[in-house]
């Protein structure tokens, strides 16, 4: 039967980087957590890291096939969502053209579509018991650059979104944005320009945060009194300028 009184946190993305130091840090507040993810080795390793607190979903949040189905299993197994981290995405930076269209599209796909559905999906459960919508963004939802284009669109668009939402939602859910500068995830192995492949690498070994370093900051976010929203919070290394 589920335990209604532990409250449950969905991830996705949670295979690595931001999603999967959420999870440990929301673990440690006493959540129990549902690890969503299209690399189900990787999810189930931090599942069975994480021990009876943790769940393991494949779900790509690109399929709400998937997503509705984990959203299934989610309300028959552990009852309830209290909190819907909104952190799958993909940074493929470049110049904007022809040769960057499909890399464009994936971001948008990814980054701002696969939140509002994956949102979509678990909204019913959210409302439930009130609960928390946490989205996270980047300084490139405020700070648009040459090469980082469709990027930046995504993040605008998701800042835009979530402001809209916060109205629509209070006050039963609360919405809290994360925007965070550079951080030391895999992000930047995917980006295939090798110019800025190489050039974002340098910016972010001189000066990333960590994972844990957000993850603490989430974790601090939905963890204050209902009565208060940490409605957007930007966090950038002390040491980046922009």
């Amino acid at each position: 039967m589920p335990d209604h009184d532990t409250p449950v946190a969905v991830i996705t993305g949670a295979s690595s980087g931001i999603g999967a130091a959420t999870a440990r840090a929301l673990v440690a507040h006493g959540y129990r957590v549902v690890l969503l993810g299209r690399r189900v080795e990787r999810l189930q390793q931090l599942a069975d890291e994480l021990g009876p607190s943790a769940v393991a979903i494949a779900a790509d949040v690109t399929d709400r096939d998937a997503l509705v189905a984990a959203a299934d299993h989610v309300r028959r197994d552990l009852g309830r969502v209290d909190v819907l981290v909104n952190n799958a995405g993909v940074m493929l930076l470049g110049p904007f053209g022809t040769e960057q269209r499909q890399e464009a599209r994936r971001m948008v796909e990814v980054n701002l579509l696969g939140a509002m559905t994956a949102t979509e999906v678990f909204l019913p459960q959210l409302h439930d018991g009130g609960g928390d919508l946490v989205n996270i963004s980047s300084v490139a939802g405020r700070t648009a650059r040459a090469g980082n284009a469709a990027y930046a669109a995504t993040k605008w668009g998701m800042n835009g979104w979530s402001e809209a939402l916060r109205q629509e939602l209070q006050p039963d859910i609360r919405v809290t944005v994360i925007e965070p500068g550079a951080v030391a995830t895999e992000l930047t192995d995917h980006i295939t320009d090798p110019d800025v492949k190489q050039n974002t690498e340098q910016f972010y070994a001189q000066l990333a945060i960590t994972a844990d370093d957000v993850a603490d900051v989430i974790a601090f976010a939905v963890t204050r009194p209902r009565r208060l929203t940490l409605n957007e919070i930007l966090l950038r290394p002390t040491a980046q300028p922009g």
